[in-house]
């Protein structure tokens, strides 16, 4: 008997990957027909065969008169790389139209009917066919763990557990929503400055090759030395004329080697995020940026139903900062052997006092999701205060950078005329 019924299921499950496999054949067809009225109609669809295809259309009233296959890039798959904005709109389409009765598998049809990036409309048919295949909505979104982190499908997973998936992905929603507002804010603060500064530093290098060796020929007639300064910025002019190919080739290897040594490096992982967290202004807008994600996404997977030790474990890659994720593993493991929410947290030292109070209070009376949240407000504010700030702040200091590096070259060009009308005069 127990013979018979292994048998029985690995019949089942050899079944379900036959049918997963023919499923996942789905090839896209552009096809052109007539209404019943002789109007010329044309669209795509995506299924398994071009008869198919001219099934649905007749099923549909409207006469097929040519079904091909979708032409093939000519350089492989086009369309841009999913970006995590591109899943926070998904995650609102698809709660919405489930919160309107819209089946899952009809809803995935949709949304993957409107996407302009082939690689995400692959994704969103291929994660279909898992569905209909007998795959549960958070094993299917497995297949794709960087589009979908472990916060995302533990959440799904809460969601469907409890019946209430439609409302987890409004939420789920929502919080991207948050969280991508977020990273808009530090992209911004940080962006400014760079640019500013990218901008000086190739005036600057335009400059010393093409402007300065100009005015060199103007200073060999002359006659006369050079003032320190303008000989310095001569030399630094034909070192760049002569190597400039050198220094690009040193900058490249330098950010590569860096960009290495982060990835693979714990040490310097630690030792940049550090850096970071004690820059002024900026350090404070990473610090509150971290704690409004640890808050917000804590609040939103402890709503969901997920057990506290297993929300912090998805917390931890969310707050964005390499220091703060140790500090919530380290919370993670006191959680775990007993401790409160508020005295692990304390114990990091990273958390100010009022969070660690509104904390304790969530948890006294039982409404630890409710403060989290207000935590995150708080948190999410205090960065758009911060972010506005910054930008005030930055604009004469950097202004004074581009005067002190730019006027300091026009100056250094200009002194030897200025000594030769004194001499003159």
């Amino acid at each position: 008997m127990a013979t018979t019924t292994t048998t029985a299921r690995a019949g089942i499950k050899s079944s379900t990957g036959k049918s997963r496999a023919s499923l996942s054949q789905m090839e896209t067809y552009v096809w052109v027909g007539l209404d019943k009225r002789g109007q010329k109609m044309k669209g795509e669809m995506t299924t398994k065969t071009a008869s198919l295809v001219k099934a649905e259309l007749r099923r549909q009233g409207i006469n097929p008169q040519s079904v091909k296959n979708k032409p093939k890039p000519l350089f492989g798959k086009t369309g841009s790389t999913i970006k995590s904005r591109d899943i926070s709109v998904f995650s609102r389409q698809l709660a919405t139209m489930m919160a309107a009765g819209v089946p899952m598998v009809q809803g995935f049809e949709i949304v993957a009917g409107g996407q302009s990036n082939p690689r995400f409309k692959d994704m969103l048919v291929d994660i279909k066919t898992e569905i209909e295949g007998g795959s549960a909505l958070n094993e299917a979104l497995g297949k794709y763990p960087v589009q979908f982190d472990e916060l995302y499908r533990n959440l799904v997973k809460a969601g469907e557990s409890a019946g209430v998936l439609d409302t987890i992905l409004d939420t789920v929603a929502n919080y991207q929503e948050n969280i991508e507002a977020i990273k808009g804010k530090i992209k911004k603060a940080m962006f400014y400055p760079a640019m500013v500064i990218g901008v000086a530093v190739l005036v600057s290098c335009i400059l010393l090759i093409f402007v300065i060796p100009q005015f060199e020929t103007v200073f060999k007639n002359f006659g006369a030395d050079l003032p320190a300064f303008t000989q310095m910025l001569v030399s630094m002019s034909r070192f760049m004329v002569a190597y400039w190919w050198l220094i690009l080739l040193w900058l490249i290897g330098s950010v590569f080697a860096l960009m290495m040594a982060y990835k693979r490096s714990t040490r310097f992982q630690h030792f940049v995020g550090r850096f970071l967290l004690k820059l002024p202004v900026i350090g404070l807008i990473l610090r509150q940026s971290a704690m409004a994600r640890f808050a917000r996404t804590l609040g939103v997977t402890f709503k969901a139903g997920v057990p506290l030790v297993e929300a912090l474990d998805s917390v931890a890659g969310a707050t964005g900062s390499v220091i703060y994720n140790e500090a919530v593993k380290r919370i993670r493991e006191d959680v775990s052997v007993g401790h409160q929410l508020q005295l692990a947290i304390r114990q990091t030292q990273l958390f100010p006092n009022m969070v660690v109070q509104m904390v304790s209070i969530g948890e006294e009376s039982g409404a630890l999701d409710a403060m989290l949240f207000k935590i995150a407000e708080f948190y999410e504010q205090e960065v758009n205060n911060a972010v506005d700030a910054l930008a005030s702040l930055l604009e004469p200091f950097i202004m004074i950078i581009i005067g002190v590096i730019v006027g300091g070259m026009v100056i250094g060009m200009y002194l030897p005329i200025f000594k030769l009308g004194a001499v003159v005069g």
